[in-house]
């Protein structure tokens, strides 16, 4: 069943095209495809050009990726891609996605990254700025 409304619950939305390599024999998109999807949606939220959410000289890393999978995504066509902040600490942000075909969703994921330093590859304290960004983009 499709519905739209999931829109709404998140502030950054989305896409990536379906691509016929991204399926399985079965003919849907192979699971292991979902975090490319994700890693789309976590990017261009994390590092948009237009208001990164990095200091200079730190970049995110993964801690830990959660996918639920709850239906199928097939070929050909468009993945819309949904993500919202749901925690920010000192120097980590808990990132909730779905995934979405024709509005109908295909999995959640939560994921939580760590901001670090470069050059020491030590966790570094996000920003008051950044953190005041981040509580904008909180989902409900």
């Amino acid at each position: 069943m499709s519905d739209p409304s999931w829109r709404a619950a998140y502030p950054r939305v989305t896409f990536d095209k379906v691509r016929y390599a991204d399926t399985d024999r079965q003919g849907h998109v192979n699971n292991a495809v979902f975090s490319t999807y994700l890693e789309t949606g976590r990017v261009e939220f994390l590092y948009d050009p237009e208001s990164p959410m990095y200091e200079d000289g730190t970049e995110f890393v993964i801690v830990s990726l959660k996918v639920h999978l709850e239906d199928e995504i097939h070929w050909p066509g468009r993945v819309e891609i949904g993500t919202r902040v749901a925690r920010v600490g000192t120097s980590s942000i808990t990132i909730e996605q779905g995934l979405f075909q024709d509005d109908r969703r295909a999995a959640t994921a939560e994921t939580v990254v760590v901001q670090i330093d470069g050059k020491t590859r030590k966790s570094a304290p996000l920003s008051r700025g950044t953190v005041a960004r981040l509580e904008a983009l909180k989902g409900p």
